[in-house]
Parts: structure tokens; sequence; C-alpha cells
């Protein structure tokens, strides 16, 4: 166990070094703020603060972590061997960084709740990030942060042994629209017909009457193909249907469809079931109660995680009424549009309310990669590479890769051709480390 010795105990303070030296590091902690209790404690210990106690493992605090509220704070980013980060300390803590302030900055996300330009979307874009306007996006660097901060112990300690975890792969699969053509209901149906013929989409109109007349699958009808990879693969995939109504936004099927209904049933035998909240619902807590109340009632059972339409993120109401709904794992914080960690990690942290400072029950899992960011390289090759690039990123500290496939990538055309074979690539990493 390591013992921290600091002043002031702040919920801010708890929450970060549990995520990284609990989370991380795999390393049980503890506080006081008795300095007996501190000096009679004879295993892994430090100190956190302004100034040390004596000679013993000390990290300089720049006060974030006793502060409370949002300020506009002065970050400079410097390099750090082979990364980056900020807020120095000084030559008195043996690593030159508060880590631990710096980490919370990034995890809490105090960056989304200062003023910002949104997309059109609504969306906090990586344009904003301090990681991106510093090039650290590309690293989860608070794991290679703690792993600095672990060596830096190790020589301080030298005859305490850390645990190590173990690199680990987290599948999701994100459906907006089940079905392409089927399941649509009359109006919708005749509507895409007459926009086909409008457009002069003939091909669409190829495709469109087999499907309909059962002589051919639905091109995003792939649930059979996803179920059979589940059965060979010991890590859940965690499967997200959007359910909510039509809207500008959202064009999925509807619950009245007894096919649609049947369909999540079956995948939810197999994989872990989600709901995939509207983009309506994320600013309606009435509309997003009533898409949970129906997910319960189609799976039989409480809905437990959630992942926001169009990857959005309004802080802090989004989570909040995520944990109202005892909905307690959360798949959204990322960027669809890039490859990098938005929080700065790829381990999934507990989502700290500013406004409240607490830390809440609701488990933020970022993910890393979106297969939309794939479509950018014309190869297989290019693709292959790009994807065991940021895999790479994420074993090298042994950390969670976590990433969104759509349903319709496992589809046949020619524009999707290459990531069925991308998504048994990265189950194939999932099975090696689970033999």
């Amino acid at each position: 166990m390591l013992l921290i010795y600091t002043s002031k105990i702040t919920p801010r303070l708890r929450f970060v070094f549990k995520q990284i030296c609990t989370r991380i590091l795999k390393t049980p902690v503890a506080f006081t703020s008795v300095i007996e209790e501190f000096i009679a404690h004879e295993s892994l210990k430090m100190s956190y603060g302004l100034q040390p106690l004596g000679s013993e493992f000390f990290v300089g605090s720049n006060g974030l972590l006793f502060e409370q509220g949002i300020s506009d704070l002065e970050i400079n980013v410097s390099n750090w061997e082979d990364t980056k980060c900020f807020f120095s300390c000084g030559e008195k803590s043996h690593i030159p960084y508060d880590i631990f302030s710096a980490a919370f900055y990034l995890l809490s996300r105090y960056e989304e709740y200062l003023p910002h330009v949104k997309d059109s979307y609504g969306r906090f874009t990586k344009e904003e990030s301090l990681a991106f306007q510093s090039g650290f996006l590309h690293q989860p660097v608070i794991d290679l942060w703690a792993y600095k901060f672990k060596a830096a112990l190790e020589m301080h300690f030298p005859n305490y042994e850390f645990e190590s975890r173990q690199f680990s792969i987290n599948p999701v699969i994100d459906v907006p629209v089940a079905y392409y053509f089927k399941n649509k209901g009359f109006l919708r149906t005749i509507g895409g017909i007459i926009s086909d013929l409008f457009r002069l989409r003939f091909k669409f109109l190829y495709d469109r009457f087999p499907v309909l007349f059962g002589f051919k699958k639905d091109p995003y009808d792939n649930f059979k193909w996803i179920i059979n990879r589940q059965k060979t693969t010991k890590t859940k995939f965690n499967v997200f249907f959007l359910i909510g109504n039509l809207t500008t936004y959202d064009k999925n099927n509807s619950l009245n469809k007894k096919q649609f209904v049947s369909l999540i049933k079956s995948v939810a035998d197999y994989c872990n079931v989600g709901i995939k909240a509207s983009y309506m619902a994320l600013d309606s807590m009435a509309i997003l109660k009533s898409e949970k109340r129906q997910m319960d009632a189609v799976i039989n059972t409480v809905t437990t995680a959630a992942r926001s339409s169009s990857s959005k993120v309004n802080l802090p109401s989004t989570y909040r009424n995520y944990i109202d709904l005892e909905i307690n794992s959360d798949y959204t914080m990322g960027y669809p549009e890039f490859i990098g960690f938005r929080a700065g990690t790829c381990t999934p942290f507990l989502f700290y309310d500013l406004d409240y400072e607490i830390q809440t029950p609701l488990m933020i899992h970022p993910f890393q990669l979106m297969d939309f960011v794939l479509l950018k390289h014309s190869s297989f090759l290019d693709k292959k590479e790009t994807l065991l690039k940021a895999i790479s990123e994420v074993k090298k500290v042994n950390g969670t890769f976590t990433f969104i496939f759509h349903n319709y990538a496992f589809s046949p055309s020619k524009r999707w051709s290459d990531f069925k074979s991308l998504f048994n690539i990265i189950l194939d990493l999932s099975n090696d480390i689970s033999s």
C-alpha cells in the first residue's frame, strides 16, 4: 500500500491518486494528514504538497487539487523524455511535473467546462483541446506519466514489488441503423424509392427491391456474423442500439417492428447490450428516461451502459442524466474523426463532477478509434498499419484498447470491404491474450 501524506485531503486528490495508483499501477493507496502516522508507516509512502517534510519521496503540487471550482489556468506544456507534460513542480520534487494535477485536468475534462467553439453538432472538438494543440493527443499521457512515477518510486523503494496489469481489448459495436432497406415502414420505404429515382441512384433501387422481397440480405444486417464472432471470442462485445424516434439526426428502425425487437433480444443473448441515446435525448431527461425504459423492457433487464448519438457529450448534464437513471458505464468519450486519447488515458475512469466537486459512480470507457477514421486510407495495408499503430500506443502502457465499429462496417459494399478483416485482427489479439 502507498501512503500519501498531504496537508489537506480533498475529493480531487482522492479521485486522481486512486486513478493513477490503483487503476493504472494496481497499487492500493491511503491518505493521511498526521505526520506521526506517516513517519510510522514502513512501506511505500510519499508526501504531496508545496514543500517536503524532509528527505522522503516527494511530489510537488501546483495547487489545483486543493482548489474548488473552475478558473482560467495558465498551462505551459514541455517535453518530458518520450512524451509531454505540464505543471512543473521544482527541483525538490522526485519527478519534474505534478502529474496528479495534470491528470486531473485531463480526466475531469476541465477544458470542456471553459468557453470553447463547438462544431455543427454542438460537440467539443479536438482543435479546442490542449492535447491536440500541444501535440500529445496521440498518446495516453496519463498512463505514461503513471509509469514514470512508478519508475521513480522503484528507485526509492527497490524492495517493493509492484503488480503488473495486462493489455486488453474492449470492442464496441454501434448500431445507429439496424437495417438500410427493410423494416422502415411503408411511408419511409416509398420516400426512399422516390429519393433514389429523383437522385438517379439506380444501384440503390437495384439493391432495395431484392431486399424488400426477401431475395437478398439487407446490407446493414450483419448481426449473425457479429454473433458468430462473439461465440469465438472470450471478450464480450458491447453493442449499442439506437431506439429513439425518427428525427433529422437519428434514423433507426422503430421498436414497433417486431423483427427489430427480436434482433435486439437475440444480440443480447450473446453480447452486452446498451442504449445509444438519441440526439434529442441528450437535451431531454424525459426522452432519455423513455428510451431507457423501452430498452429495459426489450432486453428484460436493467440497461447499465450508454453511448451518446453522434459521440456528443454535454458536460456535465449528459453524465448527470446517466447517473440519475442508474446508467453506470459510458462509451462516448473520444473523437469520432481522429485517433487519440481525448481524456489523455486508455484506462477507464470515474466521472468527476467539477460543479459539485464529487467523484460519481459513472465509469467512463474512453475510445481511441472509430471505424470512420480508417476510411481516410484507400488500401488495406494502410488501414491495417494505422490500426496497429493505435493499438501499439495502448500496448506500451498495458492499457485497454477501446474501439468502435458500426454494424454496417461489416457490409459487403466496396467502401467497407476491409473492415471484417480489420475487426478480426483486433479480435485475434484479444484471443491471444485470453489463451
